[in-house]
C-alpha cells in the first residue's frame, strides 16, 4: 500500500506545471472534448508508466542491493532538483491532429512523457518498492489527479495554482526518499 500511496502522491505533486499538464491545458483548449482527452491521457500513461515500471522492476535483478541503494538514493535526489526546474511545452508535441481527439492525446501524451521526470520517477519507484502493479497504478493515478482537473477546468485552475509551492513540496518528498534510501531505509526489502 505504501508503494501505491507514495507513487500517486509524489507524481501528482511533480506533475503540477509539468509539460504534460501544460499539454492537457492545450488539448482541452483546442478540442473542448474532455472525455476523449482524459481517456487518451489514461491509456498513454498506463502504457508509458507500465514500460517504466517494468524497467524499474527488471533493473533490481541486475545490480547488487548496495549499488541499487546508491543509484536509487542519488536518483531521488536528482529528481528533487529536476522538479524545481520549470517545464515548457514543445509545439511539435501538440501539433499531431489527424488522429482525432483521443488519438492525438494518446500520441502526444505518450511522446511528451518519454524521458519526463514522472516516467523516470516511475522507474525509480518500481525499483525502490519492487511492486510493479502498485507503483504503475499509483503513478497513473497521480497523473490523472493532476491532469483531469487541467482538462476540465483549464485556464481557471492554472492561474490559481501555487506551482512553485507544489514543486517545492514534491522536491522535498523526493529528497527525503533519496536521503532515506542512502541512509539504508528499505534495507529489509533487499535494497
Amino acid at each position: 500500500m505504501e508503494a501505491f500511496l507514495v507513487s500517486s502522491g509524489i507524481v501528482a505533486l511533480a506533475e503540477i506545471g509539468d509539460k504534460t499538464q501544460l499539454l492537457a491545458f492545450i488539448l482541452a483548449a483546442r478540442f473542448r472534448k474532455p472525455l476523449p482527452i482524459i481517456l487518451g491521457i489514461l491509456v498513454a500513461t498506463l502504457a508509458n508508466h507500465g514500460f517504466a515500471g517494468a524497467i524499474g522492476t527488471w533493473i533490481t535483478g541486475l545490480a547488487s542491493p548496495e549499488l541499487m541503494r546508491w543509484v536509487l538514493g542519488l536518483s531521488f535526489i536528482a529528481m528533487a532538483v529536476w522538479t524545481l526546474i520549470p517545464d515548457k511545452i514543445d509545439d511539435d508535441t501538440a501539433a499531431v491532429t489527424r488522429f482525432g481527439v483521443f488519438g492525438t492525446t494518446l500520441i502526444a501524451f505518450f511522446l511528451a512523457e518519454m524521458g519526463d521526470k514522472t516516467q523516470i520517477a516511475t522507474v525509480a519507484l518500481a525499483a525502490q518498492y519492487q511492486d510493479f502493479a502498485m507503483v504503475v497504478i499509483g503513478t497513473t493515478l497521480g497523473m490523472m489527479i493532476a491532469n483531469v482537473p487541467a482538462v476540465l477546468l483549464g485556464e481557471r485552475i492554472a492561474e490559481r495554482m501555487p506551482v512553485r509551492l507544489v514543486h517545492g513540496i514534491a522536491a522535498l518528498i523526493f529528497a527525503i526518499l533519496g536521503i532515506a534510501t542512502l541512509a539504508g531505509a528499505g534495507a529489509g526489502l533487499g535494497l
